[in-house]
């Protein structure tokens, strides 16, 4: 998955926000104030953390040699992808899905509702 197609596909989203809290050189992906992705370059090689069931985390860092414990994160909920080519871009699409989705299930039951009303449970959680 090229690097940008990855950065599109996490800004499109619902309600996706982007901010750079960290400095111009890591992209944060949020939704409703809280981070689902971010979004930086080691060298030329696009690289991201999403967010993970800890047992998901495991299986996937076991499955793609390109996932690994989240940098800077807790490394039970929080991968980091390499965007090297090698995890077909449809895997890491659910990724994505479901990084927003857990994130979307953590926010007040208020919140989570108003987002399930306004855009569709199916859209969230992939």
């Amino acid at each position: 998955m090229p690097d940008q197609h990855a950065r599109t596909y996490l800004q499109s989203k619902p309600e996706a926000l982007l901010d750079y809290p960290f400095g111009p050189d890591v992209a944060v992906y949020k939704i409703r104030g809280k981070m689902f992705a971010s979004f930086g370059y080691e060298g030329d090689v696009a690289r991201m953390n999403l967010k993970c069931d800890p047992e998901e985390a495991m299986a996937l860092r076991d499955i793609f040699d390109a996932v690994l414990p989240g940098y800077h994160m807790n490394k039970a909920h929080w991968n980091t992808v390499i965007l090297d080519g090698s995890i077909p871009s449809g895997e890491i699409e659910r990724m994505i899905d479901r990084s927003y989705g857990l994130v979307v299930r953590g926010l007040k039951k208020a919140t989570r509702t108003a987002l399930e009303v306004r855009h569709g449970r199916e859209s969230l959680y992939r």
